[in-house]
């Protein structure tokens, strides 16, 4: 089993900024790729940022290129994003999520293993 446990959700007015982190641990793997995916109330869980077992490679959602910022640090079995210029529409609960192969995924249902997720809310 791997247990993924999210951090650094809150409350926060618009502009602010949150980083959140999601630390692996139990059984691990030899490459990885890691995910952020966020829940709004009535809407299914979308993509947010991904990145590489390297770390050589990101992708993001386009609603928030420009914003958000994703990060790994294998040593810590840690991945992070870092959430600039936050909006209200940013308000969900975010997941990460782990799948056993190096790259990108964009899919949630390409993901085995996910944590239970940490609130984000941005009010006006």
């Amino acid at each position: 089993q791997v247990q993924l446990v999210e951090s650094g959700g809150g409350l926060v007015q618009a502009g602010d900024s949150l980083r959140l982190s999601c630390a692996a641990s139990g059984r691990t793997f030899s490459t990885y790729s890691m995910a952020w995916f966020r829940q709004a109330p009535g809407k299914g869980r979308e993509f947010v940022a991904g990145i590489t077992w390297s770390g050589a490679m990101t992708d993001y959602a386009d609603s928030v290129k420009g914003r958000f910022t994703i990060s790994r640090d294998n040593a810590k079995n840690t991945v992070y994003l870092q959430m600039n210029s936050l909006k209200p529409e940013d308000t969900a609960v975010y997941y990460c999520a782990l799948a056993t192969r190096g790259w990108v995924h964009f899919n949630d249902y390409e993901y085995p293993y996910w944590g239970q997720g940490t609130q984000v809310t941005v009010s006006s």
